[in-house]
């Protein structure tokens, strides 16, 4: 079973989506804000009529079953793989960790924070090359879109988050979840911009899956986000136009904020990193227009937007 945390546990978190602290220094109410600090698709995936048993009755097996099917066709997971949905990726991520022995763990910066807090929080080492007993890849990576091989990723223990894949798809390595030792996570907050549903997947090592079903116990999926992530997994044409208006979306943002100065350091089709000459600057003047925007500690220069909503290109352009 998981054991406790250790005490020096605490590992600080920088992450976007943070509102409150926008608000407290800028004002406005939430509903004024246009959040471009997260790599949310701002136009979600349509939810489906829920049923009284979605929200009384304890999440039923069957629809789980059917959600772990519509997964396994739409990602085209290896027949050996196993597939686990969770409440959100995160909750993968935070558990990976017990699943060896700690030693070292081999984590390329810039990432997604998340996972190095998970491994050191488990008593891991981290390092940035070098061989380990463990390897976390983001797949493209978050902030700067870099896209992986298969011959980078041969530890033991390999991590390989696909979060932002699914605009994508021909460049997943899902084939890879086939191999002892191996953990592919697929996020559904973020191309279908439900972030507020929890939900995520774990596919590999039908040992290493088992173990986390196990400490996730029953009933970790709601029954609103079996009903919706079965029905999604199946919408290919939604799929497809939607990766189609995100890559146009996107080369519209290169537009516009090289326009303004910017150079393009990388991204996806969700989120898109530029380097300005002044990160902080260029946050705070979006933010007093109630625009959020993502700066990161460790770099005076990047600054990563996400993708308006159809109704606010205007309003960026006029910020900018």
């Amino acid at each position: 079973m998981l054991e406790p945390l250790p005490d020096n546990a605490t590992v600080p978190r920088d992450h976007g989506g943070n509102l409150s602290a926008a608000m407290d220094e800028f004002g406005g109410a939430r509903s004024d804000w246009m959040d471009l600090s997260t790599g949310i698709n701002p136009h979600p995936y349509p939810l489906p009529e829920f049923t009284a048993a979605d929200w009384g009755a304890l999440p039923d097996a069957a629809a789980l079953a059917g959600l772990e099917q519509a997964a396994r066709s739409f990602w085209s997971i290896p027949d050996e793989a196993a597939v686990l949905a969770a409440p959100g990726a995160s909750a993968l991520i935070a558990a990976i960790p017990a699943l060896a022995e700690p030693r070292w763990v081999q984590i390329t910066k810039p990432t997604y924070n998340e996972h190095a807090a998970a491994f050191e929080a488990r008593g891991w080492i981290i390092r940035v090359d070098g061989p380990a007993e463990a390897r976390v890849a983001v797949h493209p990576n978050n902030p700067d879109g870099r896209m992986w091989s298969e011959d980078q990723l041969n530890a033991p223990l390999t991590v390989i988050d696909e979060s932002f894949c699914d605009v994508c798809p021909g460049e997943s390595l899902i084939r890879m979840a086939a191999r002892p030792g191996v953990v592919v996570l697929k996020s559904f907050g973020k191309f279908w911009g439900l972030a507020g549903m929890r939900l995520g997947f774990a596919i590999g090592d039908p040992k290493l899956i088992r173990e986390l079903s196990t400490w996730q116990g029953p009933w970790a999926v709601s029954g609103p986000a079996l009903r919706t992530g079965a029905q999604a997994l199946q919408d290919q044409a939604w799929a497809e136009d939607t990766r189609n208006r995100l890559r146009q979306d996107a080369a519209r943002l290169d537009e516009l904020v090289l326009a303004k100065g910017a150079s393009l350091a990388g991204g996806t089709d969700l989120f898109r990193l530029y380097s300005v000459d002044d990160a902080a600057a260029w946050q705070e003047r979006l933010a007093r227009a109630h625009i959020w925007s993502r700066i990161f500690p460790y770099s005076k220069t990047f600054l990563r937007l996400g993708l308006p909503p159809a109704s606010g290109w205007e309003r960026l352009e006029a910020a900018l």
